[in-house]
């Protein structure tokens, strides 16, 4: 009975709400309760956003930016364009390309310039038989290694590239 009498109290005074109060005019008007402040647990776990693809990008840029240009090079000490392509496809897609620009070209599919996504390659004629490959961000700009400047960004708004230019490939 003792317990009966204790549930029965618990649940009348954990279910009471404030009623509207009546006044000597017989008109109802609402009062409402003040809300009370939530309590939030002591420690929150954000889970961190994943990076996009460019994100991914401009960190292997960042990581690899002014690494001069050595003909048969796959390392920051020195790298060519494919090289430097090669070592950037794996870090951030995990996707083992073939060494050489020649190959290189083969793999994928072609994409149009005006479809232009981050992590396409461009492809570029610089020579009668000499191939060269960047890898597109965003906004004209494309990540590369230059023989004259190593490991930088070029447009291929410029005057130089556009002329160049060759084909996209996409191969994801």
């Amino acid at each position: 009975m003792k317990y009966i009498l204790l549930i029965l109290i618990f649940i009348l005074s954990g279910c009471t709400t404030k009623l509207p109060s009546v006044n000597s005019s017989s008109k109802t008007t609402y009062v409402p309760q003040k809300k009370q402040k939530e309590q939030v647990p002591t420690k929150t776990i954000i889970k961190p956003k994943q990076s996009s693809d460019l994100d991914k990008l401009y960190a292997v840029y960042n990581e690899w930016h002014g690494t001069p240009y050595k003909y048969g090079g796959v390392s920051l000490s020195g790298a060519d364009c494919s090289g430097f392509v090669l070592n950037a496809y794996k870090k951030v897609y995990g996707i083992k390309l073939p060494r050489s620009t020649k190959d290189q070209v083969k793999v994928g599919r072609v994409v149009y310039m005006y479809e232009l996504k981050a992590g396409d390659l461009l492809f570029f004629k610089t020579g009668w038989n000499v191939r060269h490959v960047g890898i597109y961000l965003e906004n004209g700009k494309f990540m590369h290694a230059s023989s004259s400047k190593g490991v930088t960004t070029s447009s291929i708004r410029e005057n130089y590239w556009k002329d160049k230019y060759w084909q996209t490939r996409r191969l994801f």
